[in-house]
């Protein structure tokens, strides 16, 4: 971890982090949302063999995006975010010197992901332009919340009706077949197959676990527009071994941008 010289004289308090062994860096606010596993999971859900365009719903500073660049050599990433403090810090990241070898396959958008119809086409998420949308909603009900920090509630603190906004928007933007993954809690399994039906289909699911012995913590669902096909649950992830005692050797890889999560 390290400040980050040279980019931006106005970057509030931040740090610099390497992620993927120090194939890629992201700038991000020392308070607020912070990027972590997460999104080194969802970045893992889109095959490594992926070639095309990928938005990346409520990007932050550009972990997931990132990730899926350090990944896919040939993949272009739009990193969409609606607080303009946080696409502030995707855009720095993008500046950072350790990024130069993939700043030319992403941008950012700043636009919120809920909006319908054509003022979503005028903020700049125009329809079937998408091979691919991740997306890492807030998971956190209103009551629940437990931060007056304004950045960490916009990305923690759920919406009504999220789920339902934001995947109507995905399938939108998708091109036919297109791919969508979705990292989310496992209360949130009902509402977020929901939001799916009729729209994304050949669903595949996968629960994350601390540990063999322990309840999952969060679910990674990825699916495809407009197909038919049943949902499926893949084997899960398992955070750490029986012992307990460090990552467990998958997630290592995954964490490393060094396998895919659905062993593609």
């Amino acid at each position: 971890m390290a400040e980050a010289s040279g980019l931006t004289s106005d970057t509030p308090p931040h740090t610099v982090d390497a992620f993927h062994r120090g194939r890629f860096w992201l700038v991000q606010p020392r308070t607020g949302h912070r990027a972590g596993m997460d999104a080194m999971m969802l970045a893992a859900a889109v095959s490594s063999g992926f070639s095309g365009r990928l938005a990346d719903f409520g990007a932050g500073a550009g972990a997931a995006g990132l990730a899926v660049l350090s990944r896919c050599p040939e993949a272009q990433v739009v990193l969409v975010e609606r607080s303009t403090e946080m696409a502030g810090f995707a855009t720095t990241t993008l500046a950072h010197p350790g990024n130069a070898h993939l700043g030319n396959r992403a941008s950012v958008l700043t636009a919120d992901v809920t909006l319908s119809g054509r003022a979503r086409t005028q903020a700049g998420l125009a329809d079937n332009s998408f091979d691919f949308v991740i997306m890492n909603p807030p998971f956190n009900a209103a009551q629940d919340r437990a931060t007056p920090d304004p950045l960490r509630r916009q990305a923690h603190v759920m919406e009504q009706g999220l789920f339902e906004s934001w995947i109507r928007s995905a399938a939108a933007v998708a091109k036919p077949r297109g791919g969508l993954a979705v990292i989310a809690r496992p209360e949130q399994l009902g509402d977020l197959l929901h939001a799916l039906s009729g729209r994304f289909g050949d669903a595949e699911m996968l629960a994350v676990h601390p540990r063999p012995e322990a309840a999952a913590i969060r679910i990674v669902v990825r699916a495809a527009l407009g197909a038919r096909g049943k949902l499926s649950i893949r084997p899960p992830l398992m955070l750490h071994g029986q012992t307990g005692d460090g990552p467990s050797e998958r997630t290592e890889m995954i964490n490393n941008g060094l396998g895919s999560l659905f062993g593609d």
